[in-house]
């Protein structure tokens, strides 16, 4: 979120504080050679009175709520997108920009099933014992971001035959 406010200029109304713009590219060119005194010295053996140190961007509150807020519309839309993608590309397409911005696919098949995690949508009948109460397909993909559930998935979960021990 910060490079959205790089290079954005402090004024009487924003308490965005933002340092000089040589600064992202002192970082990016470490081998850079910058002028002291008239000579030109390597990044590495500069004096402290030259060394650039690195951006430090501070955020208004509501600035900041405000970006949290627009974060959560624009992921909102994503998923609603991903909903109706008739397309398998269009929908691993948008699943592949949410994961860029720490929105991850859950896909429990294989999983216990946890109903503080999934949803049951539906059930199928095995023999195998091993198998009851674990996820057997995601009938809808559930998402969360860095690990905040935003949507369960929806799954099918494997049973035991109704009357067997």
């Amino acid at each position: 979120m910060a490079s959205w406010f790089k290079n954005k200029r402090k004024d009487e109304d924003s308490t965005i504080e933002v340092r000089a713009a040589v600064i992202a590219e002192v970082d990016r060119e470490p081998d850079r050679v910058v002028e002291q005194e008239g000579e030109a010295v390597p990044q590495e053996e500069l004096s402290d009175d030259f060394r650039v140190e690195p951006a430090l961007v501070s955020i208004a509150p509501e600035v900041y709520d405000q970006a949290i807020a627009e974060r959560l519309s624009l992921v909102s839309l994503c998923l609603y997108a991903h909903d109706r993608a008739r397309s398998s590309g269009v929908a691993e397409r948008i699943e592949e920009g949410l994961a860029a911005v720490g929105v991850r696919a859950v896909r429990p098949d294989g999983d216990r099933f946890d109903p503080a995690f999934h949803e049951a949508g539906g059930t199928l009948v095995t023999e195998d014992a091993a198998l009851q109460g674990t996820v057997a397909e995601t009938e809808v993909v559930g998402f969360s971001d860095r690990g905040q559930l935003l949507r369960p998935p929806i799954v099918t979960v494997y049973t035991g035959r109704v009357g067997s021990a």
